[in-house]
């Protein structure tokens, strides 16, 4: 896992906001919607609570009337929350200990986002890969490395030196460059300059 990666990087800035007054069939309307899993109960910018579909669907099973339902009536008043500036692995210890598979993000005391398992699932992967590329890069590189090094000192004039291979290179989402660091950043793999921004 990538040990140094922070909630903000990966997290999910947009997610579904309701209030303790809204319709239960209008926020399961929202949630379909939106295609989300849950949504985050606000009182003013606090968060006080979450519905997920569980928490309709358990409603509905204990024959209650979806249409005279608040949020309010089935939603769960505890809120599993990660700062922004936690690293991955706290994330991950903070969902096995709540047993959940979600986060809401706090920065500065406000929601700032979600970050679910699957986020710090996807970043493992590709720290994990990243790790192993590296590895096998190195030696990949050292050997480039001494064939241009090779070829530059038996160049004559108007041979040209070789390029360094593009194998070892992915495309930005962000802005289409050729970039050897991708992460994973709110959804999209981004070269080091679009994760700055």
């Amino acid at each position: 896992m990538n040990e140094n990666v922070t909630v903000r990087e990966v997290m999910e800035r947009e997610f579904v906001g309701v209030s303790e007054s809204d319709g239960v069939l209008e926020t399961s309307e929202l949630l379909l919607r939106e295609e989300a899993d849950l949504a985050v109960v606000l009182r003013g910018s606090e968060p006080v609570g979450v519905v997920t579909d569980r928490d309709v669907l358990a409603h509905l099973v204990s024959d209650g009337d979806p249409a005279a339902a608040t949020v309010e009536d089935v939603m769960t008043e505890s809120v599993p929350t990660v700062a922004a500036e936690e690293t991955l692995p706290e994330a991950r210890d903070r969902m096995s200990s709540w047993s959940t598979s979600w986060l809401v993000v706090s920065d500065g005391g406000e929601p700032a986002g979600i970050v679910t398992e699957h986020d710090i699932l996807a970043t493992s992967a590709l720290g994990s890969e990243a790790t192993a590329q590296q590895a096998m890069g190195q030696t990949a590189s050292q050997a480039v490395a001494d064939e241009v090094a090779t070829v530059g000192a038996t160049a004559t004039a108007g041979q040209t030196i070789p390029d360094e291979p593009f194998d070892d290179q992915g495309i930005c989402e962000q802005c289409g460059s050729l970039a050897r660091n991708l992460a994973a950043f709110n959804g999209q793999l981004l070269c080091d300059d679009c994760r700055d921004i």
